[in-house]
């Protein structure tokens, strides 16, 4: 048997206090609200201290880099060059009127058309609108986040130590408090749900099912001191309907569901995120797919559309772009889930990039790694708007609709709204999109053709 020495009985007294005293504050400022829905304001307080630091901190450089004459990098939030909103045809008639001077209803092909093509093509190289949504989002403002500093090399002696004193705090306090959260809240979930998988179908069972989803998302929130803005919440998600948003990382997820409860869709995984599915599905009807599934669409199809008629199961949650994105665009949604006839719930989701980039770049960064970023961020800031229901109207199609309920979450969150598909984040340009502005000019030349015929 060990005999401890009188310093380390100490040490291993001052250990024990400080684990009871860290479980403590955990218990009652952090899983007790959780629990209840209810909040201190610190979180609030914090941030508002964040603001403070972050706008001191600009200005030290902005100064420090005024007194050395050395120019600021600044980041083009609207690209780098200015596009005017004009269709094709409108810059054809220009460039031939500045040009040859004749008309546009020339049939012939003019030489100069050529030049419409190379500017825009010369302006995609230069300032792509599509690629650049797949990287992180610029910041015009220093955070004290070195990944998010592009001015490093005007940092002050005091900056540089603000900047330590930070990663000391985001590292050794911030990081073992967040992943000790996040441990509790996926433990809680995946020994309630199953616990409340056991219980006999009825009111009882939901009643538990949908309340211990909930404190477990609100804890996971809190593992990342996510501060969320609510806003419309009569618009919230209903029994049989289709909730969907715009996507910017997998945190998306809880985000929405610390706010209301929601049968996922996905396929189904192994490890633990395979062991969190199978717990979950045993206390709430959510909708899992295996791989093979996953590419039939019309099973795909037939699973969601007897979800939703059952009026008794919670709204699904989808994100129709299939892909993350940086938070600063909508792009196209697929019309897979517009195609059911439910009614589809519309919600903007905008991330404050001051305290910690949300966004989840999957080409670059693998699971843990984009985790661990986020727990090392000061804190994940964001708004929720809830839009009001919108159902499909009767001369519509599935496109249509899915444009027209994009558009509506674009301008909601203040996004820019994009026709391109997620999917060239991986994959080439289709050549339909080629041939659709190849028919567009030979219809430009052929129709001008024919009216003048007409005439």
């Amino acid at each position: 048997m060990f005999l401890l020495l009188p310093f380390d009985s100490l040490v291993v007294n001052l250990l024990g206090i400080s684990i009871t005293v860290l479980f403590t504050l955990l218990l009652v400022f952090i899983i007790v609200p959780a629990i209840f829905g209810v909040s201190f304001g610190i979180r609030k307080v914090y941030m508002k201290t964040l603001l403070k630091i972050f706008q001191w901190a600009t200005l030290r450089i902005e100064r420090g880099a005024k007194e050395k004459n050395h120019p600021l990098y600044k980041p083009y939030v609207n690209g780098i060059i200015a596009k005017e909103p004009t269709s094709l045809e409108e810059e054809i008639k220009e460039i031939r009127r500045s040009g040859s001077g004749k008309a546009l209803d020339t049939p012939e092909f003019e030489l100069s058309d050529i030049f419409y093509f190379c500017r825009k093509g010369i302006e995609t190289i230069m300032d792509d609108e599509v690629t650049k949504r797949f990287s992180a989002e610029e910041l015009e403002s220093w955070n004290l986040l070195s990944r998010t500093n592009y001015n490093f090399q005007y940092i002050s002696l005091r900056l540089t130590v603000l900047w330590g004193l930070g990663v000391l705090i985001r590292y050794c306090f911030l990081l073992p408090l967040r992943i000790a959260l996040a441990f509790t809240g996926i433990s809680l979930l995946v020994t309630g749900t199953t616990v409340v998988g056991y219980l006999p179908n009825g009111r009882c069972k939901d009643f538990l099912s949908k309340h211990v989803h909930l404190m477990c998302y609100r804890i996971c929130v809190r593992a990342l001191t996510a501060i969320i803005t609510y806003h419309d919440r009569e618009n919230r998600p209903r029994n049989g309907g289709i909730c969907v948003a715009n996507h910017t990382s997998p945190i998306d997820v809880i985000i929405l569901a610390s706010d209301g409860y929601y049968a996922m869709v996905g396929q189904i995984h192994g490890g633990l995120m395979g062991v969190i599915q199978r717990a979950m599905v045993k206390a709430c009807p959510h909708v899992w797919f295996e791989r093979s599934e996953v590419k039939d669409r019309h099973l795909v199809a037939r699973r969601l559309t007897e979800h939703v008629q059952d009026k008794s199961k919670l709204p699904i949650l989808i994100f129709p772009e299939g892909t993350c994105i940086n938070n600063t665009s909508v792009m196209m949604f697929k019309k897979g889930s517009f195609e059911i006839g439910a009614t589809v719930y519309p919600v903007a989701i905008k991330y404050d990039p001051q305290f910690g980039d949300a966004f989840w770049n999957s080409s670059k960064y693998g699971m843990v790694t984009y985790l661990l970023r986020m727990m090392t961020s000061w804190a994940i800031v964001c708004s929720v708007w809830y839009l009001p229901p919108m159902t499909r109207q009767p001369e519509e199609d599935a496109v249509q609709f899915a444009n027209r309920v994009k558009s509506a979450i674009a301008r909601q969150g203040g996004l820019v709204d994009l026709l391109w598909d997620g999917g060239l984040k991986r994959e080439k340009v289709k050549d339909a999109f080629k041939e659709e502005q190849q028919k567009l000019y030979s219809k430009m030349i052929v129709g001008s053709h024919e009216d003048r015929s007409r005439s």
